[in-house]
C-alpha cells in the first residue's frame, strides 16, 4: 500500500515531530507498505529531508507552513499528486498553527481527504476537554478560556468526520464518545520509539545529571527544577549537573533565554538547544534522571517512553490523569506536587541518594518501553487502515 502521512518531520522542528519519525521508521519496515509520502511543512533555506533508509520508497511533500491560510488546499493538491490509498494524520491542536484561522484551516484536512474517497485516520495527542488553560499558559481569561472551548468543540467535530481517530489515553475515548456520539474513535497506545538493548545502568563519571528533555515553556516550565536541585546541593555534597535538553515552545519563543538570564549564576546549568535525533541516545545515556516538571498534563508523555526506553528513572508530577495513565502503562517514578521546589528537591534527593531504588525504578520503566514497541504499534495501525482500504 501507499501510505501518506501528515505531520512535521525531522529535521523539521515542528510539534510531533519525533513520533513521527519513529512511527515511520517502523512503518517503512512492514511487507505491506510499498511507499510512504510525507506530507510535511517546508523547511528553511539549506535544509532538507531524507529517507531514513531504503526499506520502501520514499516520497517528500513538503507543501505547507505553520501559521499559513493554505495549508488546506496545500495538503489536498499533495494528495491529489500522489494518490495514496490511506493518508495518516499524526497531530494535535497547534500543528498547523498558534493563529485559530490557520490552525482550524490545517484541521479540515482529514474530513477533506475522507470527502477524496481516500480513507483518513487521525492519531490526536489531545483534546480540548483536559486542557488545563491556566497552568498550559493558554489563559486565565474566563471569556478566552470559553472562546478557547467553544472553538475547540467546533473543531474536534470536523477531525471527527475522518474515517476513524485513534487517540492514546483511554479516558480521552469515554470523553469523545460520550460527548460526540461518534463510533469511529479507538483506543491505540502510544507506543515507545525505539528500544536498545536493557542499558548498563552504571552512571558515567563526573557530576549526576538530572535532565529535563522537550519544548519549554508553556506547561513545561524547568525554574522548579532549578530551585530544586539548588536546594539539594544545600543539603547534600552530592556532585549535580542540571540539563535542560530541549528547545522552546513555538507559542513561548525567548523563554529558555529568560530562564538562562535569570539563573545565570547557577553553576553546572546547561542548555543543549534543539536535540537531533542521532543525538538522543547520549543525551538519555549519560543522564541519572529525568524530570518532568509539568504543571498539567495535555497526554501521554513521548518523552516518558523514551526515558523508560533508555532505562531511566523519572521523576514526575503528581496529577491525578497522568499519574493514573503513567501506572497504568507500567512507568513507575518518584513523584512531586507540581510547582512545588521542596517536594521536588525530596524526590531527586531521594532517587540520586538510592542507587538501589533508582535502578529499580530504571528497570521497571525500561519494561513498560519494551511491552509496548512502536513495531507493534504501527501493526495496530496497519490493521485499520486495510479495514478502511477495504470498506
Amino acid at each position: 500500500m501507499k501510505v501518506a502521512i501528515v505531520s512535521a518531520y525531522p529535521p523539521s522542528k515542528g510539534t510531533l515531530n519525533e513520533y513521527a519519525y519513529y512511527f515511520v521508521e517502523h512503518l517503512s519496515q512492514k511487507e505491506e507498505v510499498e511507499e510512504i509520502i510525507l506530507i510535511t511543512d517546508k523547511l528553511p533555506e539549506g535544509e532538507s529531508y531524507s529517507a531514513p533508509n531504503d526499506f520502501c520508497k520514499f516520497t517528500f511533500e513538503d507543501c505547507w507552513e505553520f501559521n499559513s491560510f493554505n495549508t488546506l488546499s496545500n495538503i489536498k493538491n499533495a494528495i491529489k499528486r500522489t494518490k495514496p490509498d490511506v493518508v495518516f494524520y499524526n497531530l494535535q491542536f497547534l500543528s498547523f498553527g498558534d493563529n485559530k484561522v490557520a490552525a482550524t484551516l490545517g484541521l479540515i484536512s482529514p474530513s477533506s481527504t475522507k470527502s477524496m474517497g481516500i480513507p483518513s485516520v487521525v492519531l490526536l495527542h489531545n483534546i480540548v476537554e483536559t486542557v488545563d488553560f491556566d497552568s498550559a499558559g493558554i489563559t486565565n481569561n474566563p471569556i478566552m478560556k470559553w472562546v478557547y472551548k467553544t472553538s475547540g468543540t467546533m473543531i474536534t467535530k470536523l477531525i471527527l468526520a475522518a474515517d476513524m481517530v485513534a487517540v492514546t489515553i483511554p479516558k480521552y475515548v469515554d470523553i469523545l464518545t460520550t460527548k460526540y456520539k461518534k463510533d469511529n474513535i479507538s483506543l491505540i497506545p502510544h507506543g515507545s520509539f525505539e528500544l536498545p538493548p536493557m542499558p548498563d545502568l552504571k552512571l558515567p563519571d563526573g557530576p549526576m545529571q538530572v535532565m529535563s528533555f522537550g519544548k519549554f515553556g508553556t506547561y513545561k516550565k524547568v525554574e522548579v527544577m532549578i530551585e530544586a536541585v539548588e536546594l539539594v546541593r544545600k543539603r547534600t555534597d552530592l556532585d549535580i549537573e542540571i540539563v535542560i535538553a530541549g528547545s522552546d515552545n513555538p507559542n513561548v519563543k525567548g523563554y529558555l533565554d529568560s530562564v538562562a538570564e535569570k539563573y545565570s549564576d547557577v553553576s553546572q546549568l546547561r542548555f543543549t538547544g534543539y536535540v537531533a535525533e542521532e543525538d538522543v541516545p547520549v543525551i538519555f545515556g549519560e543522564s541519572a534522571v529525568c524530570v518532568f516538571p509539568y504543571t498539567s498534563t495535555t497526554g501521554s508523555s513521548g518523552v516518558l517512553h523514551q526515558a523508560g526506553s533508555y532505562g531511566k528513572a523519572a521523576i514526575l508530577p503528581n496529577i491525578g490523569d497522568l499519574k493514573v495513565l503513567i501506572e497504568e502503562e507500567g512507568y513507575r517514578g518518584a513523584y512531586f506536587e507540581p510547582e512545588d521546589v521542596d517536594s521536588l528537591a525530596d524526590a531527586i534527593e531521594q532517587v540520586l541518594s538510592d542507587e538501589a531504588y533508582r535502578n529499580d525504578l530504571a528497570k521497571k520503566n525500561y519494561a513498560a518501553a519494551a511491552s509496548l514497541p512502536m513495531s507493534d504499534i504501527v501493526d495496530w495501525y496497519l490493521i485499520h487502515f486495510e479495514r478502511l482500504m477495504g470498506d
